[in-house]
C-alpha cells in the first residue's frame, strides 16, 4: 500500500512538473550549487555543508533528477575528442516546430535543440568530426526533414564563455 502511495506521488510529481518549473527549496538550491562545482562530491560531504543527513541528500538528489531540474555529467570539450567543428544552425521551418524539432533531436552529433521565436524557429548547436561532416549534417539531415524551409549556419571560431551554473538566486 505504501508503495503504491509513493509511486503515485512521484508520478504526480513528474507530472506537475512538464512544462513548468519545479519546486525547489533554499536547500535543494544549495545541494545544486555545490554539485554544479564538482559533481563528484560525495552525498556525506554535501550533507555536511547543508545540515542533512547522507539518506537525505541522497534523495534530494535522486528526486532533483527525476524530476528533470538538473543531470549529473561529464563535461567534455569537443576539440579534445577530435571534434573539430562546431555551429549553431538556425533553422526556418512551414509547420509543425515541435515535429521538426523532434526529428532534429534524433541526429547524433545534435546536442542542443530549442524552438523559439524570432527570425529563425529552432536553433540546433552541432558538434561535428569536421566541415564535410557538418555539411552532410546540414544539407542531407536538418534538410532533408519535412517542414524545413531554410538553414543558417553560425560556425564558431572561439569559444569565449561557457557556463552550467544556474541558479533562481
Amino acid at each position: 500500500m505504501q508503495y503504491d502511495y509513493i509511486l503515485r506521488r512521484k508520478a504526480k510529481d513528474l507530472e506537475s512538473n512538464r512544462g513548468g518549473s519545479a519546486r525547489v527549496d533554499n536547500v535543494s538550491l544549495r545541494i545544486i550549487e555545490l554539485l554544479q562545482g564538482d559533481g563528484r562530491l560525495s552525498y556525506a560531504t554535501i550533507a555536511k555543508e547543508v545540515g542533512l543527513s547522507e539518506a537525505a541528500v541522497r534523495h534530494r538528489v535522486q528526486r532533483l533528477i527525476d524530476l528533470g531540474v538538473m543531470q549529473i555529467v561529464a563535461v567534455t570539450d569537443p576539440l579534445s575528442l577530435g571534434m573539430g567543428r562546431q555551429a549553431l544552425v538556425g533553422v526556418k521551418v512551414s509547420g509543425d516546430l515541435v515535429a521538426v524539432a523532434s526529428e532534429i533531436s534524433k541526429i547524433k552529433e545534435a546536442d542542443y535543440v530549442v524552438i523559439c521565436a524570432g527570425s529563425v524557429d529552432i536553433f540546433v548547436e552541432i558538434v561535428a568530426k569536421d566541415d564535410e561532416r557538418l555539411l552532410q549534417i546540414i544539407n542531407g539531415e536538418i534538410r532533408a526533414i519535412p517542414g524545413v524551409v531554410a538553414t543558417e549556419a553560425f560556425v564558431y571560431l572561439r569559444l569565449a564563455k561557457q557556463t552550467y551554473s544556474y541558479s533562481s538566486k
